[in-house]
């Protein structure tokens, strides 16, 4: 069996044993076999073998999050120690200042918070509430997500949180596969920074927003709580894996999906749709107009 074999081979069962729609499988095993038995892989490195199929799962199951990753840096095939990965996701969080890059107070007193990550509650929950306290005397806020690629669910109901006026707002549902369950998210009753409520708030959005950052704009749009200016995210709704399949090839298998109470889905597949569409570059021009409007 060549190497390719191998890599696709393991990916397969991977994605067999725990992708999040198990009654798809058969049809995206189906896919990627038809494409080895036409010699569609033949020839290609590592990198362009994980673009190609890559293309071909997406074609067949149009998840995003469902991927063969390659990596320069050679990766161990032992199951790494849960306190080894943490450490390491612990130091990037804290080296990208827990997602939080910019807090500021624009002129006519609007706030501006521009995250890039959201990052786990027991990580960032005391930057997000100090961010929370520089922004609490403002009269309106843009929450920049236009570069926002993900990140914590639990991040995301702490950031909803300040929103809202109490516990009582049910945000999210997760189910996991694995243990064929569901989570329920709703804001959480104590917070490390002052609430922001009564004002108006405007989320900006672009193509590039991705997963946690989607679900932090998608709960406050659906909850009426801001107004998404920008454009269309790109929509990845699916708590991830990733799973090494060779020294170089990870796969990413959504173990989970979010459901939203309201709607009763999700923007896996679709993204979520701004209520001002327009090209990213032009959205807080557009969103502090909106703003100022609000305020009168």
């Amino acid at each position: 069996m060549t190497l390719h074999h191998e890599i696709l081979e393991t990916a397969l069962a991977r994605i067999t044993a725990g992708y999040v729609f198990p009654e798809q499988t058969a049809g995206i095993d189906a896919v990627i076999r038809r494409r080895l038995a036409e010699s569609a892989y033949d020839g290609l490195d590592e990198r362009e073998l994980c673009e190609r199929v890559t293309a071909d799962l997406q074609q067949a199951c149009p998840d995003k999050h469902l991927r063969l990753l390659w990596s320069e840096e050679p990766q161990s095939m032992e199951e790494e120690p849960e306190e080894v990965s943490r450490g390491r996701f612990e130091a990037f969080s804290r080296a990208n200042n827990h997602g939080v890059r910019r807090v500021e107070q624009l002129d006519g007193n609007i706030g501006y918070l521009d995250l890039s990550m959201i990052a786990p509650a027991e990580l960032g929950g005391p930057l997000f509430g100090a961010a929370m306290h520089l922004l609490a005397a403002t009269d309106a806020l843009v929450v920049d997500l236009r570069r926002c690629l993900g990140g914590s669910p639990e991040g995301v109901q702490l950031w909803c949180s300040y929103f809202f006026p109490s516990d009582e707002t049910h945000l999210n549902d997760i189910y996991d596969r694995a243990t064929d369950s569901i989570r329920q998210y709703w804001t959480v009753g104590h917070l490390a920074g002052p609430r922001y409520l009564d004002r108006p708030v405007a989320v900006l959005t672009s193509a590039v927003t991705f997963s946690g950052g989607e679900e932090l704009a998608y709960n406050l749009k659906v909850l009426e709580r801001a107004t998404l200016i920008g454009e269309t995210t790109r929509g990845g709704a699916h708590p991830t894996s990733r799973i090494p399949v060779s020294p170089h090839v990870a796969v990413t298998v959504p173990t989970a999906r979010s459901i939203n109470p309201v709607t009763g889905t999700n923007w896996e597949g679709v993204g979520v749709l701004p209520d001002l569409a327009l090209p990213a570059d032009r959205a807080l021009e557009a969103a502090l107009e909106h703003l100022r409007e609000q305020l009168g």
